[in-house]
């Protein structure tokens, strides 16, 4: 449904003086397939480039460089007025904080009725009925439609979000840490009803973390971002349970997780900067493999172990490390 090619985004930084400014490098050739009715999780630290990643997947954002096909035609080459009617009922959005991604002066139905309203879909009385079936969807009473956002607690709101994404029908959510600013408690009833409409409507979808051990139980596929690239991705099972990016297995390590006995892995050294990344791979300054071949280039896509598992990494870990089957030049 969606894919990217060669995908980056830079953006222009306060720093650097008056007559000069940095370059941001928020996303650096992402390369990244989602299909119809898929899970694909995004998994990485906060400024890695996952909410940008997320803008690009969602026609928030215009990459600087490469491209965005949807259903195999570049998005920014179509007209505005079809790319807005075609695109932007395709793919809906839940933003990471209900509190501030909802109107607080409007009440739930009219923030239910608005996408509706600026698609034009249906009558006026079909689109009041749209709204309490959206309601019914994501598990929330009708009376809820008179209330303010306000007056709903987190996990309330967060369905009034989801339900929203849905108004139009959508074929793919891009959902950016929607549970992240909810209670413990909460969270868990959220992701099953995420779960429960991907199953009862066939939904795709994009789910972005810094939590590996939630992405691993949610997704089909993922793929794992550091300062701005993809560096490992492939088939969930095969990803979270051999890795081959030393970054990914300290992701794995930091999370507790009642499956597996994991040692902590900490990082130690520079975190460098997105302004002036580190040649070769970004992960090195960090990285208890790294040596000097770690700085020449950002290392080949290398594949391997099936599931279309594919990792950027001079030092793999050894298992992935035997079972490679070949490697692709990249940028």
């Amino acid at each position: 449904m969606i894919e990217l090619e060669g995908v980056h985004v830079r953006h222009r930084a306060r720093s650097g003086g008056l007559f000069h400014r940095d370059s941001v490098h928020a996303l650096t050739d992402a390369t990244l397939r989602v299909g119809q009715g898929e899970i694909v999780g995004l998994v990485g630290e906060s400024g890695c480039g996952k909410s940008t990643l997320a803008r690009v997947l969602t026609g928030l954002q215009k990459p600087t460089e490469g491209r965005m096909l949807f259903r195999g035609e570049d998005l920014w080459e179509m007209p505005a007025a079809r790319r807005r009617q075609e695109f932007g009922s395709s793919v809906g959005v839940v933003f990471q904080d209900p509190a501030t991604a909802l109107n607080p002066r409007m009440p739930v139905g009219r923030i239910l009725r608005d996408p509706l309203d600026v698609h034009r879909r249906g009558t006026v009385r079909e689109r009041e009925e749209r709204v309490e079936e959206l309601l019914d969807l994501v598990g929330l009473p009708g009376h809820t439609v008179r209330s303010l956002p306000g007056r709903l607690s987190g996990g309330q709101r967060q369905r009034v979000a989801i339900a929203r994404a849905l108004a139009l029908e959508p074929e793919l959510i891009v959902a950016d840490e929607p549970t992240s600013a909810l209670d413990v408690s909460v969270r868990a009833q959220v992701l099953n009803l995420l779960m429960d409409l991907r199953a009862r409507l066939g939904l795709g979808m994009v789910f972005i973390s810094h939590d590996i051990q939630t992405v691993r139980y949610l997704s089909d596929r993922l793929a794992v971002l550091y300062l701005g690239r993809i560096v490992e991705q492939g088939a969930a099972s095969t990803v979270a349970s051999a890795p081959a990016h030393p970054y990914t297995e300290a992701l794995l390590s930091a999370t507790p997780s009642l499956l597996t006995d994991t040692e902590r892995i900490v990082l130690t050294g520079p975190v460098p900067s997105a302004t002036n990344p580190p040649t070769g791979c970004p992960f090195r300054t960090r990285c208890w493999k790294a040596e000097d071949d770690c700085a020449t280039a950002f290392p080949a896509a290398t594949e391997g172990g099936g599931g279309g598992h594919q990792w950027h990494c001079v030092h793999p870990q050894p298992a992935a490390a035997l079972s490679a089957t070949h490697t692709r030049s990249t940028s």
